[in-house]
C-alpha cells in the first residue's frame, strides 16, 4: 500500500522498494542485514531479502482462536455506538481473505482506521476489544505500511490515534489486551509522519572522524515537547515497568516487552527517549537466560538486537557497560551457536569498539573477547556479513591490545575501589613511564587514591594506595609537594595506628617519604 509517510528501503538485489517496518520484522526472525551506518542515522539498507516469518507461535494461537469469535457489530450499531459507515467498513474487513481486505484498504484506507479507532473508544466490552485488536494485528502483520493509515484524515482531518490504544497499554489486568494494544501502538507511533525531523544524518567517515565521542554517534533528534512526546515517554515508561517486574525469569511479558522495542528503538528520536529513560540496562538481565530452552534463546536473540540497536549510541554503551552487559555478550557468544545470535553478539562488539575514544578495550581484553572471536572465526557461517564483521571485529582487538597501556589497566584498578599486590605496582618502569599520567583530569587518579585511603575498609587496598602513593613521590620530581597538597601526608600518619602490619609499613614508607628530603640514603641506611 503506498504511503508518503513511511520510510522505504531498497532491496540491492531486486530493487524491490519495501517499507522499513516490514524489513525489520523480518529480521527479527532471520537476523540483521542492514547497514550500521543508515541505522544509526535512522533507516536501515537491507542488504540482501530475507524470507518473512514469525517466532510468536504461543500468540498466533490465541489470535487465531480470537479471531475465530463471532462478534455482533449489529448490535454496536444499534447501540449507537458505531455509525452505519462503521458498520460497514468493519464487516467488509471482518473474517475476508486477505485480498478482499486489501481492497477494502485501498479504497477506504484511512476511514478503516479511523473506524478501528472508534470500536476501541467507545466499546468496553474485553471480547471485543481483544477481537479488535487481534484483527487490526493481523492487518498491520501482513502489510506494517498500513500503519501509516492512521495518520491520514479519512474527510480531510487525520484522527488522533493514540490515546485509545495507549489506554489498553496501561491496561493492566487484562495481559492480552495489553500485548495487542502495545504490539499495535509501537507500530503506528513508529509510522507518524516525520515532517519536522532533520534529514538523517551519516557518520562522518573514519579520517574525518571527531574526537568527540558524542560526535561519532549522534543519537539523533530528541522528541519535541507534545502528544508524541507524552505518548512515547508513557509507552516507554510502561515497558521499562514491564522489563522491572519480569526481571531475570524471562517470563510473563518479557517476550512481547522485547519484541515492542525492536520495533521502538529502531527510531532515532524513541531510541534516544528510550536511553532518557534509563532503559537499556533493564535488558541486561534477559541476556543471561539459560540457553536449554528454544523459547529463551528466541528472547535472548531479540533482546540482543535491541542491544545491537542500541550501541549506536554512546550514553547507551555506557549504560549497558556498567549494568555488565559486555560479559553477558561474552557468554552468549559461547553459549549459543545459533547464527543470528551470534551475528547480534559480534556486530554490538564491533560497534561498542567503533565509538569514537572507546574506553572498554581494556574491559574486552579482560573478558577474553579476542579468544572468544578467535574460536568463533572457525565456525562454518554461511552469513557473509557475520564473518566480515569477525574479521573486523578481530582486528580492532588487536590493534586496542596494542594501544591500550598499562596504565589504562592500572586507573581502572584503582577507581574500583580494590587494589592487589599485582606487579604494576612494584614495576618503577610503569611509574616512570606513566607518572606524568597522574597529572590529567586534576590528578583525578591520584585523588581517589588518597580516598581510598581514607574509606577503604579493605587491609589490602590500603596497604597498596600507601605503597603507590610512595612510589609517585619517588618517580615524580615534585610528587612529595603534590602529596602534601592534596592531604596525603595526614592520611599516611593515620594509617600508621592500623591494625595490620602490612598497613602500618606501607604508611610508615609512606611518611618517611614525606618528612626526609635525601630518603634514598636513609633507605639505603
Amino acid at each position: 500500500l503506498p504511503s508518503p509517510y513511511g520510510e522505504e528501503l531498497r532491496f540491492q538485489t531486486n530493487q524491490q522498494r519495501v517499507p522499513s517496518d516490514v524489513l525489520l520484522s523480518r529480521h527479527l526472525a532471520f537476523g540483521p542485514r542492514m547497514s550500521a551506518a543508515h541505522v544509526q542515522g535512522g533507516t536501515a539498507v537491507e542488504m540482501s531479502p530475507t524470507t518473512a516469518g514469525s517466532a510468536d507461535s504461543p500468540l498466533a494461537s490465541q489470535l487465531e482462536a480470537l479471531l475465530a469469535q463471532q462478534v455482533p457489530w449489529q448490535t454496536y450499531t444499534t447501540a449507537r455506538l458505531l455509525s452505519a459507515a462503521d458498520l460497514q467498513r468493519i464487516t467488509r474487513l471482518d473474517k475476508q481473505p486477505a485480498i478482499d481486505q486489501e481492497l477494502v484498504l485501498r479504497e477506504e484506507g484511512p476511514a478503516c482506521a479511523k473506524t478501528f479507532l472508534t470500536v476501541l473508544r467507545n466499546i468496553t466490552k474485553e471480547d471485543t476489544v481483544q477481537y479488535t485488536l487481534a484483527l487490526l494485528h493481523k492487518v498491520l502483520e501482513a502489510d506494517e505500511s498500513r500503519a501509516a493509515l492512521f495518520h491520514v484524515g479519512a474527510d480531510g482531518e487525520a484522527p488522533e490515534p493514540y490515546t485509545p490504544l495507549l489506554k489498553l497499554v496501561q491496561k493492566t489486568d487484562c495481559a492480552l489486551t495489553q500485548e495487542l494494544a502495545a504490539r499495535v501502538l509501537v507500530r503506528v507511533l513508529v509510522a507518524r509522519p516525520h515532517e519536522d525531523a532533520p534529514e538523517p544524518r551519516a557518520p562522518a567517515p573514519p579520517q574525518a572522524a571527531s574526537s568527540s565521542r558524542a560526535a561519532a554517534s549522534p543519537p539523533g533528534p530528541e522528541l519535541h515537547p507534545g502528544p508524541i512526546h507524552d505518548v512515547a515517554t508513557a509507552l516507554i515508561g510502561q515497558l521499562c515497568q514491564q522489563l522491572r517486574t519480569c526481571g531475570a525469569a524471562g517470563s510473563g511479558s518479557a517476550r512481547w516487552v522485547v519484541w515492542t522495542l525492536s520495533k521502538l528503538l529502531r527510531d532515532r528520536a524513541l531510541r534516544c527517549a528510550f536511553v532518557k529513560a534509563n532503559g537499556p540496562p533493564l535488558l541486561v538481565p534477559l541476556l543471561t537466560l539459560s540457553a536449554s530452552s528454544p523459547a529463551n534463546i528466541q528472547l535472548v536473540y531479540e533482546a540482543t538486537f535491541c542491544v545491537w540497536l542500541l550501541s549506536f549510541v554512546p550514553s547507551a554503551v555506557d549504560t549497558l557497560v556498567s549494568a555488565q552487559a559486555l560479559p553477558a555478550l561474552v557468554e552468549i557468544g559461547k553459549a549459543i551457536s545459533k547464527e543470528k545470535v551470534v551475528r547480534m553478539v559480534v556486530l554490538s562488539l564491533k560497534n561498542i569498539l567503533d565509538i569514537e575514544g572507546c574506553p572498554y578495550g581494556a574491559d574486552m581484553a579482560d573478558l577474553k573477547v579476542l579468544k572468544l572471536v578467535v574460536t568463533l572465526r572457525q565456525g562454518n557461517w554461511t552469513d557473509e556479513e557475520l564473518v566480515a564483521a569477525l574479521d573486523k571485529l578481530e582486528e580492532k582487538l588487536y590493534t586496542s591490545a596494542k594501544e591500550a597501556s598499562t596504565f589504562d589497566k592500572y586507573k581502572k584498578e584503582v577507581l574500583s575501589g580494590t587494589m592487589d599486590w599485582t606487579p604494576i605496582h612494584t614495576d618503577m618502569a610503569f611509574w616512570r613511564e606513566n607518572v606524568t599520567k597522574f597529572e590529567t583530569q586534576n590528578h583525578q587518579v591520584l585523588r581517589v587514591l588518597l580516598k581510598l585511603m581514607e574509606v577503604s575498609n579493605e587491609a589490602r587496598t590500603l596497604a597498596v594506595a600507601c605503597h603507590d602513593l610512595s612510589q609517585f613521590m619517588q618517580a615524580h620530581p615534585h610528587g612529595k609537594h603534590v602529596v602534601q597538597d592534596l592531604g596525603g601526608k595526614e592520611l599516611a600518619m593515620g594509617l600508621m595506628a592500623h591494625p595490620e602490619p602490612e598497613v602500618q609499613k606501607q604508611a610508615l614508607l609512606c611518611v618517611q617519604k614525606l618528612m626526609i628530603s635525601n630518603w634514598q640514603v636513609f633507605q639505603a641506611a
